[in-house]
Formats: structure tokens, sequence, C-alpha cells
């Protein structure tokens, strides 16, 4: 089996008539070295089945087919989606039956779109521009999913592994936490793609757990957040007056939940947005 080097990217990219485009979000991984490096980080067992968003000309493609059980490629551009078996059947005919392409956007798919069983990890050098969503739809609907390790936008990666606290602790933090223990991976450098991104890139491994106990949903605990980031500078009291009706309404489901009223949402725990979701409806003391 052989892995595609920078000029053999570029003869299929110039054959199949393909440019990377910003609308996409793509910049093609050139650097075989990344790759394998990619594939040993992600800690993949010879059980796991891949699913794999964006895998454009296959680079990462062929590197994770020989480590893992299968590898399903969710590619949504049509050329691409259908190069991609050809390319696999050329350069590592041995695996060809491993793989699988599913040509669908990554945000609306679904379990039933895929082979059945579902993938257990996800690996990928996912679009920036929908990285985020892309991560945690999949959490959301697959189940299966026990590891991630995406390279993402060297921005995005801090925000997905931040703690509360930190200056870029946000919602895609607590949303994250939701799901996984996420940490960052390691720093990618801009040579390694095609083309050169003007944004360093970075690599953030999760490890699926239990969500926190709660009795609230998963729909009303995402509420909580969304209000109390979307006004980053008030205190939790005026951040979540509209969503808990008024600001003593929003202050009462605080009190009751064990939270400072004039605290703000970077503060906060994934648990704790858990408890406030549990106390929006406290009654007003008589």
């Amino acid at each position: 089996m052989s892995l595609l080097g920078p000029a053999e990217i570029r003869i299929l990219a110039d054959k199949l008539n393909i440019r990377p485009t910003k609308k996409l979000g793509q910049n093609f991984v050139i650097d075989a070295g990344t790759v394998r490096r990619i594939v040993r980080t992600a800690g993949l067992s010879s059980d796991d089945v891949v699913i794999e968003v964006g895998p454009g000309l296959g680079s990462l493609t062929l590197a994770l087919l020989p480590e893992v059980r299968g590898v399903v490629a969710v590619e949504i551009d049509p050329v691409l989606a259908a190069q991609l078996p050809l390319t696999v059947a050329e350069h590592a005919p041995e695996f060809v039956d491993r793989l699988t392409v599913v040509h669908a956007d990554a945000l609306r798919v679904l379990p039933e779109d895929l082979p059945e069983g579902g993938p257990t990890a996800l690996v990928a050098n996912l679009p920036y521009n929908v990285s985020v969503p892309v991560v945690l739809h999949l959490l959301q609907t697959l189940p299966s999913l026990r590891n991630v390790l995406v390279m993402v936008q060297a921005e995005v990666a801090d925000r997905l592994a931040a703690a509360p606290g930190s200056k870029v602790y946000g919602v895609p933090s607590v949303k994250a936490a939701w799901y996984a223990d996420v940490r960052r991976a390691g720093p990618v450098g801009r040579s390694v793609f095609w083309p050169v991104p003007n944004v360093d890139s970075g690599l953030v491994s999760m490890v699926r757990r239990e969500p926190p106990a709660t009795r609230a949903t998963r729909e009303e605990v995402f509420a909580v957040v969304d209000a109390a980031f979307a006004q980053r500078r008030k205190t939790l009291r005026a951040a979540l007056a509209s969503w808990a009706g008024t600001a003593a309404a929003a202050e009462r489901a605080l009190r009751a939940a064990g939270i400072d009223p004039s605290a703000r949402g970077e503060q906060l725990t994934v648990e704790d947005f858990a408890r406030i979701a549990e106390h929006r409806d406290v009654e007003s003391p008589a």
C-alpha cells in the first residue's frame, strides 16, 4: 500500500478538475507524515469502524484502512465521493472491501445512512467552516461513537478543549463536555495542507463518557448554555432573564442550583448548567 504524496495529490486534483474551495472549507492534507501521526494519535484498534468526514482526495483514508475493520467516508462533493473508491483500489487494493463511501452532508447524516452497527471512532480533517457543528451532531446522533480525533482550526481546538475560567471557554466547550472528556492532542503546521491556510491547526481528542446525571434533557441544558453565553459580559442573573422569563426567576433558579447569580457563564461547568436547567421553574418563596 502507498500513501499519496504532494505531487500525486496535485496530479489527481488536476485530473478531476478539483480546486479546494472556501465554501466547503477544503484544505487537503498533502503530508504523509501528518496522516500517519493522526492515525497513531487516534489509538485505533483492528475492531474499530471509523467515520471520516470530508476525506477529500483520500490521504487520511489510505492511512486508516490498514489499521481498522472499516472506514465510512462521508463526502459532500460528488466528484470526490465517486473518485475515492478508485483511489483506494489503485493504492490499497487489498483494503478496498473495508471502505464504504457515503455521499452526504455530514451535518445531516443519521444512523440509518451508515452501515449497520455504527462507527466506533471519528477521525477526520474537518472542514474549518463546520467543524464544531459536525462534531456535536455526530456525537449526538451516533451513540456508537466512543472516540474522536479531529484536526480543526487551532482557535477551534482551544475552544473545544477549554476549561471553565478560560478566556476561550464557551458554548463549544460546554457542549463538547456534555458528551466527552476533551483535550488538545497537539499542533499541526500550515505547510502540511494544500492550499496552505492562513491559520494554524490543531488536533482534538475526545473520549465519550456519560453525560451529567440530571433530570433535565440535553436540549434543556443546552438552552441554558446558549443563553448564558449570548451575552458574555452580563451576570448570569441578567443573561438568563429571557430564558427564565424574568431576571428574578433567573435568580431563583440560580440560587436553587447553588450558583451565585452574579457569576458569569465562563465560570460554570457542564454539571452546573445541568443543575440550573433542573430549576427553571422554581417557585418564588411565599
